[in-house]
């Protein structure tokens, strides 16, 4: 069957590497869709790696280790896949940025109130007056970075 696709496989491996979004074990993928026969499905895309898995379990019927195991992935990453999937649907299936985003607690009010605040005071006094004012119990280092 052809779909009509004009990006060759080289072309769409080569974009799937540079967006991140290639799979990390192309070559455990022995799930039957991936048998190379049909170009649409191709193991080394991550994300149609991760939706088949899903399809041929929640469809299917197939075990999870069995789906897990066929596309490349240990059990407990089929879990966590799924339970992406189930809060956010297909941008479930994109891998989260790792590492922090930014201090998690330094609000746009706590920026401004710490931008108003006496420059005499020291990170550990202001740890004191954010608990008091705004419940939020911030680090010494966060405040004086946050400062800078």
């Amino acid at each position: 069957m052809s779909w009509g696709l004009t990006l060759s496989t080289t072309t769409r491996r080569r974009i799937l590497e540079q967006t991140g979004l290639s799979h990390p074990n192309p070559q455990a993928v022995t799930a039957p869709i991936f048998d190379g026969r049909e170009p649409f499905f191709l193991a080394s895309d991550k994300v149609q790696v991760k939706y088949e898995m899903l399809r041929a379990h929640l469809v299917d019927g197939r075990s999870a280790t069995e789906v897990a195991e066929q596309h490349g992935y240990s059990r407990a990453a089929f879990y966590l896949i799924t339970a992406s999937f189930s809060d956010a649907g297909m941008h479930g299936l994109l891998d989260e940025r790792r590492g922090r985003r930014g201090p998690l607690k330094l609000t746009p009010e706590l920026l401004k109130f710490l931008k108003a605040a006496e420059p005499a005071l020291s990170g550990a006094q202001l740890v004191s007056l954010i608990e008091h004012r705004f419940g939020v119990s911030l680090h010494r280092r966060t405040i004086e970075r946050a400062r800078r």
